[in-house]
């Protein structure tokens, strides 16, 4: 495992994705107890995954996950053929993610208390940055000369410019005087270090938690597709979300437009221009 570690720190791996291949190995050799990893065949491989897919109904993004794991420790470990079975992977879901209301997203930043945990999820629902772009956010990138935030080596190890608006920034300066960050704009527990994304997760679901909306499929990503949502419905159009969102395709954005309510709302509805016929065409009051 050490040897797959430091083959990670040779490539572009995002210290979550480094996270999940290590665990999906892992996984995959306790479901081998008697087999050395030096000795795991192509076919043990495959036969695991036909174990999570049939067996264990794992969703499609968990199989695929083990797969990419096995594909690079088999490649570059092991220095093993490898191909990986798409057939196995689950059907595709084409859910629609959660969207907060504007009144529910409100009611959310209202209720924190804390400075600290209500200007975070204040900043992200005004940037739609994602939970590790929160986290690795630091002060030099804060411009308010430009007013724009920098997002460095986002997804993708790109980086991206989003706008600061002043009700943020005026939040953040406030937040700045009362805890003196250094380096990190969110500093942990202790001093120049980054804050946890699982401490900002629990910030969020304790609020869910007060408001009574824990039972609604929200989470911290939810946010992001809140203000993917809203900001379609206040006239942004779909290219600006895309680059505001980071999104590398804009299939990925589309789907706000499927999310939004206002343009839902908007379309003329057939059946209620049927009732405004007259004469003849006039729908008969007495069939109700």
């Amino acid at each position: 495992m050490q040897r797959t570690s430091n083959l990670f720190a040779l490539g572009e791996y995002s210290v979550a994705t480094q996270r999940n291949y290590l665990q999906e190995l892992r996984y995959l050799f306790a479901h081998y107890p008697d087999t050395r990893p030096s000795q795991l065949t192509e076919k043990m491989a495959v036969d695991y995954l036909i174990y999570l897919s049939k067996t264990l109904k794992c969703s499609k993004v968990k199989t695929k996950m083990a797969s990419q794991s096995f594909s690079f420790f088999f490649k570059h470990v092991l220095k093993k053929e490898y191909h990986s079975p798409k057939v196995l992977y689950g059907a595709h879901c084409s859910k629609l993610p959660a969207v907060m209301s504007m009144e529910e997203v409100r009611r959310v930043i209202v209720t924190l208390k804390n400075l600290k945990h209500r200007t975070l999820l204040s900043l992200v629902y005004s940037t739609g940055m994602r939970l590790q772009e929160l986290c690795n956010l630091k002060i030099e990138h804060i411009d308010s000369k430009q007013m724009v935030i920098k997002i460095v080596a986002g997804k993708g190890k790109k980086d991206r410019i989003v706008p600061l608006s002043q009700a943020i920034l005026n939040e953040l300066r406030i937040y700045y005087l009362q805890y003196k960050p250094q380096v990190y704009l969110f500093n942990g527990s202790k001093n120049g270090t980054r804050y946890s994304p699982r401490t900002v997760q629990h910030i969020l679901s304790k609020a869910l938690i007060e408001l009574g909306l824990n039972n609604k499929d929200y989470s911290f990503h939810t946010l992001r597709h809140s203000f993917g949502t809203h900001a379609y419905d206040n006239g942004a159009d779909l290219l600006t979300i895309q680059h505001l969102m980071g999104h590398q395709h804009i299939s990925q954005t589309i789907q706000y437009l499927h999310l939004s309510t206002k343009r839902l709302s908007s379309v003329v509805n057939p059946f209620d221009v049927l009732l405004t016929l007259t004469g003849d065409e006039k729908i008969n009051d007495n069939l109700w």
